[in-house]
C-alpha cells in the first residue's frame, strides 16, 4: 500500500494560503518528501525535520503555523516532542501521525494538547482537510486574541490623575479574586467601565459578562429577567427562559443601579449570594450557579438602609470590596486625555480627519464642572466632531452654557449671540428651552423620566418638547 492513498485534486481540497509554514517531522525521508510535495501543491510552505530534537531547534529559529508530527521516531519520540513543543509554544497546533496508533496513544496526545491524530497510511484528502481545519483554528484563536484586545481597549479607563491611578491599582488587586464588588459614583462616571475591567482582569475573563439595569426593568418583570421562568409560569410564558444568573454561570453578573431593586427581589438575590442556589419563576427545581456579583449604584445605600428601602444584610454581602468612581470635576487633569481619546474615536468612526482643539477651548473644558461627568464630555465631543466645520475646534464651537459656567467670555458669533439676534421673544425662549433640555438630558444620562423629575415637568410634556425641538435621543 502506498504511503499516501485516496488522492483528490487541488480543486477538491480546501486551499491554504501561501504564507502558512508547516513543519513536517518524520524519520522516514519518503514520507517527509511526499507530504512536502502535496502540501506545497496546495499552496503551503514546508520545512522538515528527521527527529524531535531537530524539530525543536527549527521551531526556536522559525515558528511554523502548524506541525505534522510522527510518534515513533529515534532520539526523541513524538509524545515527548509534543510535550516540549507545547511547553515552549502553547498556541502551536500539532497534528500527530502514526502507523501503529492505538486509542491510548491518541488520548494521551490529545491530553498533551495535540489538535488531531491521523493514522498511516495517510489519506491525502484527510491530510489536506485536517491541515486546513487546524490552520483555521489557529487563525480563529489569533482573531479571538485580537478581538479581546480591542474589547479591552474599548473599555480602557482613561486618566492619569491620582484618583484613577489608585482605582486601576485596586482593580488589579481585587479582580483575580472572587470577592463581590460594590461600585458607587455619580451618573456618567464610568461605573460599568470599572465593572467590565474587574471581569476582564479576573480568572473568569473567558466566561460571560452579563449586565442588567435594575432601574430599567418593571418590578413585575425583574424576577423573570434575573432568575428566568418556566413555561406557563405566567401569562405569556410560552417557553422556558434562562435568566441572567443562568447566563452568567461561571462568569460575572453586573447589577447596575441596584439601589432601585425592590426589597422582594433583594431577598432573593441575597439567598443566591449566600447559598448559590435559586429557582426559576414558576419552577420547583433548585439550580446551582457559580456567579461573581459586581453591583453599582449612584445612591447612598447607607441612607437607603436607614429609610428602609435597602436591606442591610444585602449591603454587607455586596460591599466586600467598595470602589468609588470619582466625578470628572475631581479629576480635571484627565479632561484633555479623555477629550483626545473621544476625538480620535469619533473621527475614526465618522471617517474624518482628526480635529484639534485650541488651548482656549481646552481650558474651558477643564474649568467646566461636568454635572453629567464623562458621559456628558463624550456626548459633547461627538457633537463637536459632527458639527464643527474644518479641522480646528475653537471656543466658539463649544456650547454656550459650558463657556459661561466655565467662567469664559461669551464667544462672538456663539449661539447666545444668535439667540439675542432673534426677532421675537417666542423664538428666543424656544431656543433657550431647547438648549436647557439638552443640557439636563445629558446631566441625567439621557433618561427622560429622571430629567422630567429634575426640571419638574410631566414626562409626557417633556417627550412632546423633545420631539418638537428635534432633539436626537440616540446617545
Amino acid at each position: 500500500m502506498s504511503i499516501l492513498s485516496g488522492y483528490c485534486s487541488a480543486e477538491q481540497a480546501v486551499r491554504g494560503t501561501m504564507t502558512e509554514t508547516i513543519l513536517i517531522v518524520d524519520d522516514e525521508e519518503g514520507i517527509r518528501s511526499a507530504l512536502a510535495g502535496i502540501l506545497e501543491d496546495e499552496g503551503y510552505r514546508t520545512v522538515s525535520a528527521a527527529d524531535g530534537i531537530e524539530a525543536l531547534a527549527l521551531c526556536m529559529r522559525e515558528l511554523p503555523g502548524l506541525v505534522l508530527l510522527d510518534i515513533w521516531m529515534p532520539k526523541m519520540d513524538g509524545i515527548e516532542t509534543l510535550k516540549r513543543l507545547k511547553e515552549q509554544h502553547p498556541a502551536l497546533n500539532v497534528i500527530m501521525m502514526s502507523g501503529h496508533g492505538t486509542i491510548e496513544t491518541a488520548v494521551k496526545s490529545t491530553k498533551l494538547g495535540a489538535y488531531d491524530f491521523i493514522e498511516k497510511p495517510l489519506s491525502l484528502e484527510k491530510v489536506v482537510v485536517t491541515v486546513e481545519n487546524a490552520l483555521a483554528m489557529t487563525r480563529l484563536k489569533e482573531e479571538n486574541a485580537s478581538l479581546r484586545g480591542l474589547v479591552l481597549q474599548s473599555h480602557e479607563m482613561i486618566g492619569g490623575s491620582a484618583a484613577m491611578v489608585q482605582l486601576r491599582e485596586q482593580i488589579q488587586l481585587v479582580a483575580p479574586t472572587n470577592a463581590s464588588v460594590l461600585i458607587t459614583g455619580e451618573n456618567g462616571t464610568g461605573k460599568e467601565l470599572v465593572a467590565r475591567s474587574v471581569h476582564y482582569h479576573s480568572q473568569r475573563r473567558d466566561k460571560p459578562f452579563i449586565e442588567i439595569n435594575c432601574a430599567a426593568i418593571p418590578e413585575e418583570l425583574i424576577e423573570s429577567e434575573l432568575f428566568g421562568h418556566e413555561r406557563g409560569a405566567f401569562t405569556g410564558a410560552v417557553a422556558q427562559k434562562k435568566g441572567k444568573f443562568d447566563q452568567a454561570d461561571g462568569g460575572t453578573l453586573f447589577l447596575d443601579e441596584i439601589g432601585d431593586m425592590s426589597l422582594k427581589t433583594q431577598a432573593k438575590v441575597l439567598r443566591i449570594l449566600q447559598e448559590k442556589k435559586f429557582e426559576r419563576v414558576g419552577g420547583t427545581r433548585t439550580l446551582e450557579v457559580d456567579v461573581r456579583i459586581v453591583a453599582a449604584t449612584n445612591k447612598h445605600l447607607e441612607e437607603e438602609i436607614r429609610s428602609g428601602s435597602f436591606r442591610e444584610d444585602l449591603f454587607y454581602r455586596l460591599n466586600v470590596v467598595p470602589f468609588k468612581v470619582p466625578p470628572l470635576r475631581e479629576r480635571r487633569d484627565d479632561v484633555p486625555l479623555l477629550t483626545g481619546y473621544f476625538l480620535d474615536s469619533f473621527c475614526r468612526r465618522e471617517g474624518r480627519e482628526l480635529k484639534l482643539i485650541v488651548p482656549e477651548a481646552m481650558e474651558a473644558l477643564k474649568r467646566y464642572d461636568w454635572p453629567g461627568n464623562v458621559r456628558e464630555l463624550k456626548n459633547i465631543v461627538e457633537r463637536l466632531v459632527i458639527m464643527t466645520p474644518g479641522g480646528t475646534v475653537t471656543i466658539n464651537h463649544l456650547p454656550d452654557y459650558l463657556v459661561i459656567e466655565a467662567g469664559g467670555r461669551e464667544p462672538a458669533g456663539g449661539r447666545l449671540d444668535s439667540v439675542l439676534e432673534l426677532s421675537s421673544l417666542r423664538e428666543a425662549r424656544e431656543e433657550f428651552e431647547r438648549e436647557f433640555i439638552i443640557q439636563k438630558l445629558e446631566e441625567n444620562d439621557w433618561n427622560v423620566t429622571r430629567t422630567a423629575e429634575a426640571i419638574e415637568l410631566e414626562r409626557s410634556n417633556l417627550h412632546r418638547k423633545i420631539k418638537s425641538y428635534g432633539i436626537d435621543m440616540k446617545k
